[in-house]
């Protein structure tokens, strides 16, 4: 089975690579690959694209930290995307936002097309994606009479999309490092949610590679 992780930053998946590189993988059962885009969802299509174009893959996985609005996930904790939005791609009418959808240029929301199996008991969500985090209590407020949505990054929707183009299964794990609300660095885990991320896709390829 031929496995892609694609995360933005290196930080993301930095132990999970180092785990995957130490361990002797018969090629034959098993390949893991990591691409690292960078930040936003620009790079991330990119980067993803151009790889996609020459390499095939049974299964790619977005890793990565992101933001909640939904309190009642707790910080660290470890989430499964279903589907992710553009929540900024469409067009302004004064005070309402009409979307890519309803312009007739496109779409705004891509879905997972992989399911984790359901012994891995992962929350569930859905989330945005966006050029600018928020960190604003109007934005928010705005943005969440808008677009229902739990989780929030730069990424998971242009990773979505480019699995799409080229029919890869993919999904999309998040962990929260901190909720959306003004900007304050001294409440964030980022360390918490890195940790969890990767001892949870550990737990998940090892799964896989027991599956082969």
């Amino acid at each position: 089975m031929r496995i892609l992780i694609v995360a933005a930053t290196g930080e993301e998946v930095e132990s999970l690579k180092s785990l995957v590189g130490s361990q002797t993988q018969d090629s034959e059962l098993q390949t893991i690959d990591f691409l690292i885009t960078g930040a936003g969802m620009v790079a991330t299509a990119f980067a993803l694209g151009r790889h996609l174009a020459v390499n095939e893959y049974d299964l790619a996985i977005n890793l990565g930290i992101a933001g909640s609005f939904d309190k009642t996930i707790a910080l660290g904790d470890v989430i499964e995307i279903t589907e992710d939005t553009f929540a900024e791609l469409g067009a302004e009418d004064d005070e309402n936002f009409i979307t890519i959808d309803k312009l007739g240029f496109g779409e705004s929301t891509y879905k997972a097309t992989y399911a984790l199996p359901q012994h891995f008991n992962l929350k569930k969500a859905t989330a945005i994606t966006v050029n600018t985090v928020h960190g604003n209590e109007a934005s928010i407020k705005k943005l969440s009479n808008r677009v229902n949505a739990q989780i929030e990054s730069m990424e998971g929707a242009a990773f979505f999309y480019a699995c799409r183009q080229v029919n890869v299964p993919c999904m999309q794990i998040r962990a929260v490092s901190n909720y959306v609300e003004k900007r304050n660095r001294e409440a964030w885990q980022i360390g918490l949610a890195i940790k969890n991320l990767n001892t949870f896709a550990a737990e998940f390829l090892a799964r896989v590679a027991s599956d082969v």
